[in-house]
């Protein structure tokens, strides 16, 4: 299935394109550290594409660089995922390979996803950059959306997003990838409209990841529990989560 769709919402301008195909000889070898992962790269990526690059000679948002990180440009980047391949591991060894924040889409049995990851200076290697979180979309149908996937993908075009710098950037295209989890939720996609909203949303996610975690933990003690006094106070403490999980769900 053909990656136009989600590429045209990134609004990328003509001169930022490179539209050269990425060698896999080149991910196994900065990319991937063990025997497992290069066999990885080799039997499970069907394609990998260097999209655009975007600089602030092509998109006039100025370079970011303070003591924790240096963004000089943002590689644009899809990656087709063959039947049967981890995308997880995979999506994490390709942003490590390539030392610029990476935007990167992959495609796998027709659904596509969207990944991002922040990257720092190394404190024990000098000159090296190491990779923060990966965050990703669940899996998108370009062809058939969802009104929040619609949404999102309306959202994402580079000349909508905060043009600081490439971190604010970059940064926002983080913000609506946590918008669109949040939508997922509550049925609203609102990206947030500041630093401080941002900070919230993401907070907010994490707990009710944590909270979830939690309760699937305790519905499973409480299954196996042949106490009947132990299972009431289990499901005392369920009732008690899901009332967390319900009041969080109300600040996304």
């Amino acid at each position: 299935m053909s990656f136009t769709p989600v590429i045209d919402a990134l609004g990328l301008p003509p001169d930022a394109r490179v539209d050269q195909r990425v060698p896999k000889k080149l991910l196994t070898e900065h990319g991937a550290p063990t025997a497992a992962d290069k066999r990885q790269i080799q039997d499970g990526i069907e394609e990998l594409l260097w999209v655009a690059a975007l600089k602030p000679t092509n998109i006039a948002v100025p370079a970011f660089r303070d003591d924790v990180r240096e963004y000089l440009e943002v590689a644009v980047l899809t990656a087709t995922m063959r039947a049967g391949a981890k995308p997880t591991r995979l999506i994490e060894l390709i942003h490590r390979a390539i030392p610029y924040p990476v935007v990167l889409w992959t495609e796998q049995g027709g659904a596509f996803s969207l990944s991002l990851a922040h990257k720092r200076w190394s404190q024990g290697e000098a000159g090296e950059v190491v990779l923060e979180d990966v965050h990703r979309t669940a899996p998108i149908h370009p062809d058939s959306p969802t009104a929040e996937e619609a949404q999102f993908l309306g959202s994402i075009a580079v000349s909508g997003l905060p043009n600081r710098d490439l971190f604010a950037l970059y940064q926002g295209w983080l913000d609506r990838l946590a918008a669109l989890e949040a939508a997922q939720i509550t049925g609203t996609f609102a990206p947030p409209d500041s630093d401080g909203r941002a900070q919230a949303l993401r907070d907010g996610l994490d707990a009710r990841a944590r909270l979830q975690r939690d309760l699937a933990a305790l519905r499973a003690q409480a299954e196996k529990e042949k106490q009947l006094n132990r299972r009431v106070q289990l499901n005392l403490e369920i009732k008690r989560l899901e009332a967390k999980v319900a009041a969080t769900e109300q600040t996304l």
